[in-house]
């Protein structure tokens, strides 16, 4: 994929050579989503945040790696998905333990554009009531694939392609976890499914 289609690739390849605005655009246009990402993921507001904080850092520390051959945001919500899915294998050994450990060698240049990630906690828009509540219950006790591929479609409006890319399974198996991770949801939220939230698209 030519980075001439995908203004977020070229401004990455900027990153590459050193542009540290070019980094703090695609800060300042995707921390949300990551964030919200992360929140719906882990179900927990300061983890997301700091989450999401490793995933920009990583960005920037990868950079010198980076290569066009997918949009930037498939590329970007594949590391989202692996640090995502490493807490949550994480949390599953040692339930005990926060997510405040620092990444080894953080440079200096990221760390002015990522500091607006503290500033705007993810979950202002989200937890507005007993329905939100209610879908982050059923997300929660889906498995980890099931949630991320529903995140990925429902809210970042991904395209089932990308999703296959970002979680690194086939389109058959991505529509097979939105098809039964949506079940799971409309059996749990059965009462509130007149509101139009969270129903399969015609």
């Amino acid at each position: 994929m030519g980075s001439g289609r995908d203004p977020d690739a070229t401004l990455m390849l900027r990153v590459k050579r050193g542009d540290v605005r070019a980094f703090e655009e695609l800060v300042a246009k995707y921390q949300q989503p990551v964030a919200n990402l992360a929140y719906r993921t882990l179900g927990d507001a300061v983890e997301a945040e700091d989450l999401a904080q490793n995933v920009f850092v990583q960005v920037f520390k990868s950079a010198h790696r980076y290569r066009v051959s997918a949009k930037f945001s498939t590329w970007l919500f594949t590391i989202a998905r692996n640090l995502c899915l490493n807490e949550l294998r994480r949390r599953s050994r040692h339930p005990a333990e926060s997510l405040d450990e620092p990444l080894p060698g953080h440079e200096e240049e990221p760390q002015r554009a990522l500091a607006d990630l503290r500033q705007s906690p993810p979950t202002d828009d989200l937890l507005h009531g007993e329905l939100e509540a209610k879908i982050q219950e059923g997300l929660n006790a889906l498995p980890p694939n099931q949630r991320l591929a529903i995140l990925l479609c429902r809210e970042q409006e991904l395209a089932y392609e990308d999703i296959a890319e970002v979680l690194g399974c086939s389109l058959t198996a991505v529509k097979s976890l939105i098809h039964r991770g949506r079940e799971t949801l409309k059996a749990r939220l059965k009462p509130y499914l007149r509101t139009g939230e969270w129903q399969d698209s015609p």
